[in-house]
């Protein structure tokens, strides 16, 4: 009878197994024998019990950190469908080249969040997408890819319906799609977007997601006003005095000019300066009218600076102006009215659908939240903050200080 094969080989003093030169037959055999493990590490715990599975995967391990790219390629495939992969294993293959760790991110449903984050930290863009692509990408493995900053990531997160955003990662996209304007209307699809975060993607969206945007997000306040009714005699019988109601109310009122700056300006009306406006807008006028309007002068500036001119259409709505107010107000910014053929500029049409489309509480909840965020929230920590550009510190900040720091981060930065 023949010795077993094993049993012919060299002793150490003669050559190992270790020192043996790599031949087709010793390939073969590396290919057999991670298949084998490979096996074992995919057995029902019926058949393996979980110290077994764990010495496997360890020796599996070894074997993989010297295989060929293909080899562990190959193992991926085989483990794509374990339910439950051991974590090391797992971590190692997710850190791979992509045409090795694909096959998990691709295939494998059971990977956990520490796995992907992992993963998402420590290898390349085209595994972060990957992994962005994945049904059900939970908030926390979402907040770490978020962070990276790649707009292609970014864009597969925002893409995957079954992905599930945090609101601080959808500030942080807010914050991005200044700069990628594809962020922004792929953000007006998700469910997370609040009316916050909708009305600072306003200022820099094109003409297609701002009519998405007061489409969807400017609602009626009638069911607000219905639940304080009773509130407003309450606070005016305390003469104002707590200036946390005197703010909320103010954000639900239905009256929108402030009669106080009525009775202290030298129109007789906001028609009065809108109508003076037509013959150009200074700073002192422009203040005057956002004084009227009931909103701060920096609210006021932003909406008379807005390119698109949107916003003009809100202010006049909102305000109870007639349609003429808005021509009275593009002649003041010195806009074109008219194109070459003389028919009414695209620009300044687009501007009166949005006013003859929009209801007057609706406009006025749409103005009153800019104002809310762009003016009232202006501390000095948050000036600091914009100046410096620290949006990575939102969380030290309230809601409409994040939509103010957001929002006016480049007009401090001039």
């Amino acid at each position: 009878m023949s010795e077993p094969a094993l049993s012919r080989t060299p002793s150490p003093g003669a050559g190992s197994l270790d020192d043996a030169p790599a031949s087709p037959a010793s390939v073969r055999s590396r290919a057999s024998l991670l298949k084998r493990l490979a096996d074992v590490v995919c057995l029902p715990a019926s058949r393996v019990n979980a110290f077994e599975r764990a010495m496997t995967a360890d020796l599996l391990i070894e074997v993989l950190r010297e295989a060929a790219p293909e080899e562990r390629a190959k193992v991926a495939r085989r483990l794509a469908n374990l339910a439950d992969i051991p974590s090391a294993l797992a971590r190692m293959l997710l850190r791979d080249d992509i045409s090795v760790a694909g096959a998990l991110l691709e295939n494998c449903p059971s990977l956990g969040d520490a796995d992907l984050i992992d993963c998402a930290l420590f290898s390349d863009m085209d595994h972060r997408r990957m992994i962005a692509q994945r049904r059900g990408v939970g908030e926390t493995v979402a907040d770490v890819l978020v962070q990276q900053r790649e707009d292609p990531v970014i864009e597969a997160l925002l893409r995957n319906d079954l992905a599930r955003l945090s609101h601080g990662a959808i500030e942080m996209i807010v914050a991005s799609s200044r700069e990628n304007l594809r962020h922004a209307s792929l953000l007006l699809k998700r469910q997370e977007l609040r009316p916050s975060h909708a009305y600072i993607v306003f200022w820099w969206a094109d003409a297609d997601s701002r009519r998405a945007i007061l489409q969807r997000f400017a609602v009626s306040r009638e069911v607000l006003q219905d639940a304080v009714s009773d509130v407003f005699s309450m606070a005016a019988e305390e003469g104002w005095r707590d200036p946390l109601t005197r703010k909320a109310l103010q954000f639900i009122e239905r009256r929108q000019r402030n009669r106080s700056a009525i009775a202290r300006s030298r129109f007789g009306s906001l028609d009065e300066a809108v109508q003076e406006a037509e013959r150009g807008l200074s700073r002192e006028l422009t203040e005057e009218i956002s004084y009227l309007s009931g909103i701060k002068p920096m609210t006021g500036a932003k909406i008379l600076t807005d390119t698109g001119g949107e916003s003009l259409a809100i202010l006049c709505k909102a305000t109870g102006l007639p349609r003429a107010a808005v021509r009275s107000l593009w002649r003041g910014l010195r806009r074109p009215e008219t194109d070459a053929a003389g028919n009414i500029s695209p620009a300044l049409e687009r501007v009166l659908t949005v006013f003859d489309s929009i209801a007057v509480d609706r406009a006025q909840t749409v103005l009153r939240y800019w104002n809310w965020a762009l003016s009232s929230a202006l501390t000095p920590n948050l000036v600091r903050a914009i100046r410096e550009g620290e949006e990575a510190a939102v969380d030290s900040f309230s809601t409409p200080q994040r939509a103010a720091m957001l929002a006016l981060g480049r007009d401090f930065g001039r």
